[in-house]
């Protein structure tokens, strides 16, 4: 195999910077678009059908036993935030957005919002306490105020918990961190590299180890895996490194359409309302589906026939081998190829799981086998046994283990690096709770009364019962 040749002009000494750093007031997010892209496009979407909705979110730590309130002082956390409150959109950062293609379409954001976003864009104020050793923390205001807080929340706490642990290194023992995550990394890579018709995106923002580790492995990917890295879901460093910026929409939408319904019938039909209103905003651009808000399975048996139309699906909170046939089924059920759909993976990969996805949606097993009757990593990972004979075009979005898997790196043995499940989550609209069901129960996000009161009308069919992982 050829040699590299690394184009990255950050590959830094991580563990001098950290050594280093003065952490006083050294801000973690330095660009309102160092955010996914998703949140973007859906910014763009509320201002223009729901300016006026008033929302809540609300941090959750889904690993109640990581005591973060305890790791991480709230004045040097609000000083964080306090600085991105601050921040607002550069002009030559609206201009890339103005005049970038994004999916093969110049012009994806209208000139009206990114007048809005040079002029009148703010971020709402927030609340933050502590209780228990966690820390609470609360952003209340108009959604257009609330919504971007959540990635750059999640990526200062995970930021500042990276940076607690730092500080009780000694350089040499920094240097060794690193030195084992780099090699961590190239491992990955190797495995990966050469792989044919492979596709994996960066989906690792909100759980990062650090900004600037992001910034390493994104151009380390890119210099390695070469095509095979389809880009970043991060704005800022797709804008910074000429990548393709890579997001649609989540699962807030469908959750704030839900609590806004006034019965049963409309709540029901919220999530097909939403894709509707979607799909009209965006000309019929960025349909991928994201179907697991309230189940994927009642979302497809009860989903109108022009749904079958939408470029692919994201699976969120699903076996993904399960949910992956469950799409191609129903395509075939509604005349469709599900060779000429999209299918995107994101829930807690690893390469392992990646290559397996890859060869089980893009492959046929050589032995006599048929592709369905493997289900485990392990079965898949032996590329010459497979051979291209796509089923649906597979991609990979590579979240927290890829930007964050310093496990077994840190040369004092503790867990201080391990990565945590925090998600910040729509708690209310209009003053109405938000729920969210998933396909995990472990997932369930809401009131416990509201969680009841919205399975009773979706049903359970297809959630399963998996523990949470980073």
């Amino acid at each position: 195999m050829p040699s590299i040749k690394v184009k990255s002009n950050v590959i830094i000494n991580l563990a001098r910077r950290a050594h280093d750093h003065n952490w006083e007031m050294d801000p973690i997010v330095r660009s309102l678009l160092d955010t996914d892209f998703y949140k973007l496009l859906m910014l763009q979407f509320i201002w223009k059908n729901f300016s006026g909705v008033h929302t809540v979110f609300t941090l959750q730590n889904r690993m109640s036993e990581v005591r973060l309130g305890q790791m991480i002082e709230l004045d040097e956390l609000r000083e964080q935030l306090d600085a991105v409150q601050k921040l607002r959109f550069h002009k030559s950062e609206l201009i890339w957005l103005a005049g970038n293609t994004f999916y093969g379409r110049i012009g994806m954001f209208e000139p009206g919002f990114l007048a809005w976003l040079e002029r009148d864009f703010h971020l709402s104020d927030y609340e933050l306490t502590t209780e228990n050793g966690q820390i609470v923390l609360r952003f209340a205001g108009l959604w257009t105020e609330t919504t971007l807080w959540e990635i750059y929340a999640l990526a200062i706490i995970d930021e500042m918990k990276t940076r607690a642990s730092l500080k009780k290194l000694s350089e040499l023992e920094l240097d060794i961190l690193y030195a084992r995550a780099k090699s961590k990394l190239w491992e990955k890579m190797e495995r990966l590299r050469g792989v044919p018709g492979l596709s994996i995106s960066d989906f690792g923002t909100r759980r990062r180890h650090s900004f600037l580790w992001h910034e390493y492995v994104i151009t380390a990917m890119r210099d390695v895996l070469g095509d095979a890295f389809a880009g970043s879901s991060n704005t800022y460093l797709a804008y910074k490194h000429d990548l393709e910026a890579i997001g649609t929409n989540a699962h807030e939408l469908p959750m704030a359409l839900a609590a806004l319904a006034k019965s049963d019938e409309e709540l029901k039909q919220a999530q097909y309302s939403l894709l509707e209103l979607w799909q009209k905003s965006y000309q019929g651009e960025l349909l991928i589906l994201l179907p697991d808000t309230y189940g994927t399975t009642q979302f497809l048996e009860n989903a109108p026939g022009w749904v079958a139309n939408w470029t692919g699906q994201r699976i969120d909170s699903k076996d993904p081998f399960a949910a992956g046939d469950e799409y191609i089924g129903w395509l075939e059920q509604h005349g469709r190829d599900p060779r000429k759909k999209r299918l995107i993976a994101s829930d807690a990969l690893d390469v392992d799981q990646i290559l397996a996805l890859h060869a089980y949606f893009s492959g046929t097993i050589l032995d006599g086998s048929k592709p369905g009757a493997f289900r485990q990593p392990s079965d898949f990972l032996d590329e010459k046994r497979w051979q291209p004979s796509r089923r649906i075009r597979f991609s990979a979005g590579w979240g927290t283990l890829l930007t964050n898997d310093f496990r077994g790196c840190n040369p004092l043995g503790d867990e201080g690096f391990n990565p945590v499940s925090l998600v910040c989550k729509l708690s209310e609209v209009e003053g109405r709770p938000a729920v969210k069901l998933s396909d995990n129960y472990s997932k369930a996000m809401g009131e416990p009364e509201e969680i009841a009161r919205y399975r009773k009308i979706f049903g359970t069919a297809g959630v399963a019962n998996v523990p949470v992982v980073a």
